[in-house]
């Protein structure tokens, strides 16, 4: 039986679609390789503030360094900060943690100099929301804070912006805090404080969570498999519609 010739795929369809396997196939392996690229910048990254963390604490950036603060250089670096609490001043944002839900307690540390720093002094349950259920802990005078420098979390939580006004808040955002407290020269970074034991047990410090998304392999792995893929469907395609040609 012979074939119609009508039916049988032309030179130029067949060029057609072995181009568009190529560019699928150099789309694919791009992509991958970016991927690969990207993990290698990743576990860099990990390693680099893994070291951050575990570092002998220094001293936190003064007002003079605050405009070249980076969080590519400078988030969870450990540091140290002297100072007084502004107890009156503190503000409660919306927290969950390995100890439930409840809120961490932001407190203005003012240093010698009239600038500010804004600590995350640590976490307190809902029922220890009220100031007064918590009086033991609003350290009095001067005080060091040690822990780590942690970048500004402008606008909100997931789905719900911070509402100074009603003083509701669900994003550790410095300038925000500031301006609804009044106060001063106040740094564009917080410290979250370490686990060491505040009076009465509250807050409780050391609960930051330093995880970061690494799939990166995956991916790569899919793109790459995507190529084969496509690179296997274009040669059938390619070789079935030869083979019609000459039939």
């Amino acid at each position: 039986m012979r074939t119609d010739r009508s039916l049988r795929p032309s030179g130029t369809g067949l060029a057609v679609v072995g181009v568009l396997s190529l560019l699928a196939v150099a789309a694919f392996l791009a992509l991958g390789t970016w991927q690969v690229q990207r993990r290698a910048w990743k576990h860099d990254l990990i390693a680099r503030v893994d070291a951050r963390i575990h570092a002998a604490p220094v001293l936190a950036p003064r007002q003079s360094d605050w405009p070249s603060i980076d969080a590519g250089t400078d988030a969870y670096r450990r540091v140290y900060a002297t100072g007084t609490f502004a107890n009156d001043r503190e503000t409660l944002v919306q927290a969950v943690t390995e100890l439930g839900g409840g809120y961490w307690v932001m407190t203005p540390l003012v240093g010698a100099d009239g600038t500010t720093i804004i600590v995350n002094r640590g976490f307190v349950p809902a029922d220890k929301r009220d100031p007064a259920s918590r009086e033991l802990c609003r350290t009095m005078g001067e005080t060091r804070v040690t822990g780590l420098l942690r970048i500004s979390e402008p606008g909100g939580g997931f789905l719900r912006h911070n509402d100074p006004a009603a003083d509701r808040w669900y994003s550790r955002d410095v300038a925000a805090i500031a301006a609804s407290r009044g106060l001063g020269q106040t740094a564009p970074y917080f410290i979250d404080a370490d686990a060491k034991p505040n009076p009465g047990g509250y807050p409780v410090g050391g609960l930051t969570v330093v995880a970061f998304s690494d799939n990166h392999l995956v991916y790569a792995l899919t793109w790459y498999a995507l190529a084969i893929m496509a690179a296997a469907g274009g040669a059938y395609v390619i070789r079935d519609g030869m083979r019609r040609r000459g039939a």
